[in-house]
């Protein structure tokens, strides 16, 4: 009889320690923190109040003049204007030559984050336009990141 306490008791423990959630720093968040009816045609204006709202400083950067080779970088700031947690699902770019990093963490109410772009010019060649679709919580839930560089064979 004892021998079956203690193993039910092994067995709760291990049940409990197996569904430990992961603190908001290192990605993890609830259900209630997305607010984003996404299959919505509209939304009412009370919903709307509530969600999150990302603000970015800017949309588009021009790395200007490139070597071909390069690999360049750029930080799109934004802000979490909005009234709930801000997460970014995704954020992916339109060809394998550039690579973006968003904040694993949910983004509360009027904190700041960035989205790391890395642009690898090395099979580019003249002007070059790429995006970066980002996907969120928000309302739209895609943003879009535009980076541009005009890239020149080594002479």
């Amino acid at each position: 009889m004892k021998k079956i306490g203690l193993y039910c008791l092994v067995f709760a423990l291990l049940c409990c320690a197996g569904c430990r959630q992961k603190p908001a720093e290192e990605g993890g968040f609830k259900v209630s923190d997305v607010h984003n009816p996404q299959t919505a045609n509209g939304i009412s204006d009370k919903e709307a109040k509530n969600m999150p709202v990302i603000t970015f400083e800017t949309t588009n950067y021009d790395f200007g003049e490139v070597v071909q080779g390069e690999k360049l970088t750029y930080a799109f700031k934004f802000k979490n204007t909005g009234k709930s947690n801000l997460i970014i699902y995704s954020s992916e770019a339109t060809c394998g030559c550039t690579t973006s990093t968003p904040p694993k963490a949910p983004i509360r109410p009027g904190e700041e984050g960035e989205i790391t772009v890395t642009f690898d010019s090395k099979s580019q060649n003249g002007k070059v336009t790429k995006r970066i679709l980002v996907a969120a919580n928000t309302y739209p839930t895609e943003n879009i990141l535009t980076i541009t560089a005009n890239v020149s064979k080594i002479k």
